[in-house]
């Protein structure tokens, strides 16, 4: 970090220049991960994100059929850098307020796409409301369309825009292609109403829309956002730092539980390939709420265990993975002297 940082930080807040202050204030948590400190680098992205620099957030009396409040929890999910960045784009594009307010996060289950687009909302001192597509979607012939159609007549009307995000969650329930043949012809009708009301969409409003299955997404429909975010970016490395970082969250409270940092990474490493964060996040949880108070590293059994799949462990098969003598104590319960002679005997 060098001296200009500091100094611009000081200008932006004199000039109250919200994007500029937080832009600097992201290049220096950056460089502090990029110095292995990443406790610091997470510090101040926490302390940005708490900090009211935006909008305050006003109220609004919304009853409607179609959406409903999204809770927002400081529940984040890690991002790898090339994510971060792009969220960064997506919080100054909407301060900027210059009508870029449509945004398609697509990538696999447990990439963290609704969880990103609750922080988004907290960040910006929003409120979240998520449509509800089982109210939406009609057994009717045509109600389906109709329902679109009031939901964003709905939407346009809302009284405080500029303070409202509006998530569509798993889009993919509605927005499929019109011309897959094997779609509903009702299908395409809710995909051309979505169409339509897009393209009359209140541009103080922000809409996040999340998919699973982008290759199977409606091409018109694609154009209609003004970016797709995507979120299969996860390396391996990526995934195996964040496993750590929420680890090192969930020992916050846990109490109880031991660390240790280097048999835990040797675990996830079993898990060809790692996950993404959502089944990394459970599976790290699971273990740690199962695991007894009386034992500090009983989790780390059971995270072994369930990653595993088996019911019994072989001792030479965890020593060909390469865990040590004291290692093999902790995930067997067998003692080290127990498990040195029955390596060696099984060697003879």
């Amino acid at each position: 970090m060098k001296k200009k940082n500091i100094l611009n930080l000081i200008k932006y807040y004199a000039e109250k220049n919200d994007t500029a202050f937080r832009n600097e204030a992201y290049e220096i948590a950056k460089y502090f991960d990029s110095n292995n400190d990443a406790q610091l680098s997470e510090y101040i992205m926490a302390v940005l994100a708490d900090a009211n620099t935006l909008s305050p957030q006003t109220t609004n009396k919304i009853t409607m059929r179609f959406i409903e409040p999204m809770v927002i929890q400081d529940d984040s999910l890690p991002l790898p850098e090339e994510l971060r960045d792009n969220i960064l784009g997506i919080l100054n594009a909407i301060s900027h307020n210059n009508g870029v307010n449509k945004f398609l996060f697509a990538g696999a289950p447990g990439t963290g796409k609704t969880e990103t687009a609750k922080q988004v909302a907290r960040i910006l001192k929003r409120e979240l409301f998520v449509v509800n597509f089982d109210v939406i979607i009609d057994s009717k012939l045509g109600q389906t369309a109709k329902n679109i159609a009031v939901m964003f007549e709905e939407l346009n009307n809302i009284s405080h825009p500029e303070n409202v995000i509006i998530l569509m969650d798993e889009i993919d329930a509605l927005a499929m292609d019109r011309i897959n043949h094997n779609d509903l012809r009702e299908m395409g009708r809710a995909t051309s109403a979505i169409l339509k009301g897009l393209d009359s969409f209140n541009n103080k409003l922000v809409l996040i829309a999340t998919t699973n299955l982008y290759s199977s997404f409606d091409k018109a429909l694609i154009r209609r956002f003004d970016s797709v975010i995507d979120f299969n970016v996860y390396s391996q490395e990526d995934l195996l730092l964040i496993a750590e970082s929420l680890l090192n969250k969930f020992l916050a409270k846990f109490k109880f539980a031991g660390r240790n940092i280097h048999l835990f990474r040797k675990i996830i490493k079993c898990m060809n390939p790692i996950p993404y964060p959502g089944e990394l996040k459970n599976l790290i949880k699971t273990a740690l709420a199962f695991s007894s108070s009386e034992d500090e590293f009983d989790y780390l059994r059971r995270l072994y265990y369930s990653i595993s799949k088996k019911k019994e462990i072989s001792l030479k098969d965890l020593q060909n993975k390469g865990f040590t003598v004291r290692e093999i104590e902790i995930l067997t319960g067998v003692s080290k002297s127990s498990v040195s002679r029955e390596l060696k005997g099984l060697k003879l």
